[in-house]
């Protein structure tokens, strides 16, 4: 019987060979998946042998590019999941290129090893692995983010400290506080809207009969409204404290009363007036205006335990992304609130919108 000769694998269901060129072992399914076919496998087997021994007495340079056994070894000692790679490597040996992968070998290395395997099995056991070593050796491979992500968010008696500032805001030279700030300020903390989104946002898309206001998808310099257009829903604190708005255009404007000029990768527009709100207040350099996003994701989950909501209202589309704005908070945030007078819930039972308070009797100052 010749070296080469073909042996069937019961296990596998698959015509495969077993022979050694010069101590090296070759070792190898063939392809043929059906056991009555042994005449085609013995052909396909003395090809496989009279090649491998052409490789050994003829030896050519090798082809160019990064073989797929080596990059796999570099994968796992960079940190990759090594679980199902080794049949992967045996199976295709020393000499396949990563720059030679295809779909059609993807499946085929799929089918020889896990011929009786269900689809899933043949994407989570070799399709994902070695998709995941071709993406490590062009350099495409996600690496651990080194963001931090915040962490900061106002406590409901913060907030106050910091609105009870805002309202006492007066530009130089001026005796009466300026109200656009606290505006500002309360419209962020009860929508959980982007700076841009505040500053874009027109008198024309607010509904007061639902305490709605529609975020557009089409203002330039107003952050990521172009993925996350949507309706947001104002607390009655938020609007008591925003006042009246205009009759037409934006609804926020500048401390001295004009519109906010837009552009692109803004949102420091009202950097400055809220620096002085959060100095007065005794806030640290920590609390930003984005800071307010954060506390309003807090807030919101805390009272309403809506993810669901989260998402939509907050502008998300990625849970974990959602994720990183709620923070953990005491379990006695939600009736905190609510003695502060914020209520995120969609049916609010407080006062009437038309109950206009003014913002001084209103933060008591």
């Amino acid at each position: 019987m010749p070296d080469w000769e073909p042996e069937w694998n019961d296990k596998a269901g698959v015509w495969q060979v077993d022979f050694t060129v010069e101590g090296h072992r070759i070792r190898r399914r063939i392809g043929v998946r059906t056991k009555s076919d042994k005449a085609i496998a013995r052909k396909k087997a003395r090809k496989i042998y009279k090649d491998e021994w052409e490789r050994h007495l003829n030896p050519v340079i090798p082809k160019p590019g990064t073989p797929f056994f080596k990059a796999a070894r570099g994968y796992i000692e960079d940190g990759g999941e090594a679980r199902f790679l080794p049949p992967i490597m045996r199976h295709l040996g020393m000499d396949q290129m990563i720059e030679d992968i295809d779909e059609a070998l993807i499946a085929d290395t799929a089918i020889t090893l896990y011929p009786d395997c269900a689809p899933d099995t043949h994407r989570r056991q070799v399709r994902v692995p070695m998709n995941a070593v071709v993406r490590w050796a062009r350099g495409e491979r996600r690496r651990p983010s080194t963001d931090k992500a915040r962490i900061r968010w106002l406590t409901p008696e913060e907030a106050e400290h910091l609105l009870a500032a805002a309202a006492k805001l007066c530009l130089p030279r001026h005796t009466s506080p300026e109200p656009f700030t606290l505006a500002k300020i309360a419209f962020l903390l009860g929508s959980g809207c982007r700076t841009g989104e505040c500053f874009a946002a027109e008198v024309k898309d607010w509904n007061p009969a639902t305490r709605q206001l529609w975020i557009p998808a089409t203002v330039t310099g107003a952050g990521k409204t172009k993925s996350a257009a949507r309706w947001v829903r104002l607390p009655t604190r938020t609007i008591t404290m925003m006042g009246e708005t205009p009759e037409v255009g934006r609804m926020f404007r500048t401390p001295y009363g004009k519109p906010i000029a837009m552009r692109s990768n803004g949102g420091g527009q009202m950097q400055t007036a809220f620096n002085k709100a959060r100095d007065a207040a005794g806030l640290g350099p920590d609390v930003t205006p984005h800071v307010l996003r954060h506390t309003w994701a807090t807030w919101y989950y805390a009272q309403t335990m809506d993810f669901g909501g989260l998402m939509d209202l907050g502008g998300w589309s990625k849970a974990d992304m959602a994720n990183r704005y709620r923070k953990l908070a005491p379990d006695d945030l939600a009736q905190r609130l609510f003695d502060h007078g914020w209520d995120f819930r969609q049916k609010s039972v407080n006062y009437p919108v038309t109950e206009i308070i003014s913002v001084r009797k209103q933060l008591d100052i």
